[in-house]
């Protein structure tokens, strides 16, 4: 078991990620600024904002992702239960941060193999069962991306020749081996057809019970659509932040009012 999966238990609080007082550089440029943010357990929150407002700097900073770019550094804190993930220090354990927090990416990322075989990957260095145990959770995540049914005996044909609708399950499904607390997705619906993001969503929908799923959109259909929490920002900063319903139909900021209409 991960670290990470191992604090799921620890957290008083109902927050699945508690941020606090973040700041993010890239060299001398600040991309975030005091970021103060609870993610509530089991729920879906949106980032929303225009291009280069800090979304992805934010996704990509709860699983340490930033640590590899040279010129970042961050003030702060970011605890995943009551751990700070910025206490880390040695490889090992980002290295097991990381294997403990999904991630979807915006382009399908499925490795040149079988789709079984990009599925058991993951798991083969965490799990001593049997194979066929391991090819039946391989399975069940298949159906619950419902994908198991759509491609049938090609689950051992090269996961390539999926369509990017079904690419984008498949890595979802790949996320989810591991069974992470959280799932951290950039967009992932932004180059597919609606019938594969309505597909998507359904599935998001169906695994908030026993997952919490940040999700960066520029789609403000799709977050007013399946978000718990929507987030909205601007310049790196966090303008206003509620339940969507609030956001969408009763903004508080005139900033938040504008983005919403499309007008800014």
């Amino acid at each position: 078991m991960s670290e990470i999966s191992e604090t799921r238990e620890m957290s008083e609080t109902g927050a699945a990620v508690s941020i606090n007082d973040f700041c993010a550089y890239y060299g001398e440029k600040q991309a975030l600024f005091n970021i103060n943010l609870e993610i509530p357990e089991h729920s879906i929150v949106a980032l929303i904002g225009p291009s280069g407002c800090g979304k992805t700097t934010l996704l990509r900073s709860i699983n340490r992702l930033n640590d590899l770019i040279p010129s970042f550094r961050n003030t702060g804190s970011i605890s995943i239960g009551e751990q700070n993930i910025y206490e880390l220090r040695d490889r090992t354990s980002i290295g097991r941060l990381r294997q403990g927090i999904g991630m979807v990416f915006q382009q399908p990322n499925p490795l040149p193999m079988t789709v079984m075989q990009n599925l058991l990957l993951p798991v083969k260095e965490h799990y001593s069962d049997p194979q066929s145990s391991l090819e039946t959770l391989a399975e069940d995540n298949l159906r619950r991306a419902g994908l198991l049914e759509e491609i049938g005996s090609r689950i051992h044909k090269a996961a390539l020749q999926l369509s990017g609708g079904q690419q984008q399950r498949l890595c979802i499904a790949r996320a989810l081996m591991l069974n992470p607390p959280v799932i951290l997705m950039d967009e992932p619906c932004s180059a597919l057809d609606p019938i594969s993001t309505f597909k998507i969503e359904d599935l998001l929908m169906e695994i908030k019970s026993e997952h919490t799923i940040i999700i960066v959109t520029h789609n403000m259909e799709q977050a007013r659509r399946i978000a718990d929490v929507t987030v909205f920002f601007y310049q790196g900063e966090i303008v206003e932040c509620g339940a969507t319903h609030d956001i969408f139909m009763n903004p508080e900021k005139e900033l938040t009012q504008k983005y919403i209409r499309g007008v800014m």
